[in-house]
């Protein structure tokens, strides 16, 4: 039987306040085993044909294939923005058992 695969899924927010909110959900609905927020992130993209510079915290958050649906879910329905950057990788390689830390943690 194949291990189940885990993400790493990266998400900025604008702030402290709904980056915290957002991680507290994420692992207190076991959507996530752990959330790191990096504050200080300086992002330039484009929106609304403008290039714009901005502030923000990335959220690192891991979990499993199996959970991501629901925590993309989620992630949709609080965050502020109105297109909220949401990426998953694979894990290919790690700690074994903090890996399998993961795993249990991210299953409801």
């Amino acid at each position: 039987m194949p291990e189940t695969i885990i993400l790493l899924c990266l998400c900025t927010c604008p702030d402290a306040a709904s980056a915290q909110r957002l991680a507290e959900t994420l692992v207190g609905e076991r959507l996530a085993a752990c959330v790191n927020r990096l504050p200080g992130v300086s992002s330039t993209y484009r929106w609304q044909d403008k290039v714009q510079t901005d502030g923000e915290e990335l959220l690192l958050i891991k979990t499993t294939v199996e959970r991501f649906e629901a925590l993309k879910a989620r992630v949709l329905t609080l965050h502020p923005y109105e297109l909220p950057e949401l990426i998953a990788l694979p894990v290919e390689r790690g700690h074994a058992t903090y890996l399998d830390w993961v795993r249990t943690h991210s299953i409801d």
